[in-house]
């Protein structure tokens, strides 16, 4: 019996292993602890791939799925390739790009960390579901007329701004804005205590670019 136990054990081990090596979106499970200052998209995928080697999944290419504004603005859906992406668990987040957009299952079920872990939304004490994007809906960047990106993700200042998503699509009231997973509102500031005043605590989304 203690021998088949063990052998139970280590097929699960392996599963989730497999699981692991074929993911293709988490939520990062903790920020970089210094607000928006996420040391530019450069950091930003750093810690991405750090936290993907950490969980098995090193071997792919990732990038957290972030906008920058400015005379060349990058796009966060130009950013993490082509898809399908699935989550640690192996459950599909979207198709492709268009998909993503669109049709997005991101969601407090399916919106999990590198772990497998689901990350705290409302309800949930402390709430963590504003999850940076500094992204539209449709994932571009927004126009240079205000900050969006808490100085494209270099700032943890109590001023300034950064757009966010809700990674459990709930909010104060039933709008698209307050389901959107991610382009829901400012922030209130780049801080890491301005962040966590409206529900956030830095985290980003990532996903496998290749």
């Amino acid at each position: 019996m203690k021998t088949l136990l063990i052998v139970i054990g280590l097929l699960a081990a392996s599963a989730v292993q497999a699981q692991q090596k074929d993911m293709g979106f988490f939520i990062t499970s903790v920020g970089l602890g210094k607000g928006a200052d996420l040391g530019g998209l450069k950091g930003a995928d750093a810690h991405c791939q750090a936290l993907a080697k950490a969980a098995g999944a090193g071997g792919r290419v990732w990038r957290a799925y972030l906008s920058t504004t400015g005379k060349v603005p990058e796009h966060a859906r130009n950013r993490i390739g082509l898809g399908p992406w699935k989550n640690a668990k192996g459950e599909e987040i979207a198709k492709n790009v268009e998909d993503l957009h669109h049709h997005s299952k991101i969601s407090k079920q399916a919106g999990l960390d590198e772990k497998g872990q689901p990350v705290n939304g409302r309800g949930d004490s402390p709430n963590r579901h504003d999850i940076l994007t500094g992204s539209q809906p449709d994932g571009r960047a927004f126009p240079v007329e205000r900050d969006t990106t808490c100085s494209n993700w270099t700032s943890s200042s109590a001023e300034g701004s950064a757009v966010v998503g809700h990674h459990d699509r709930l909010g104060l009231s039933d709008t698209e804005a307050a389901r959107s997973w991610n382009s829901s509102h400012p922030s209130r500031g780049c801080s890491q205590d301005a962040l966590r005043s409206s529900g956030g605590d830095g985290l980003f989304y990532c996903f496998a670019a290749k």
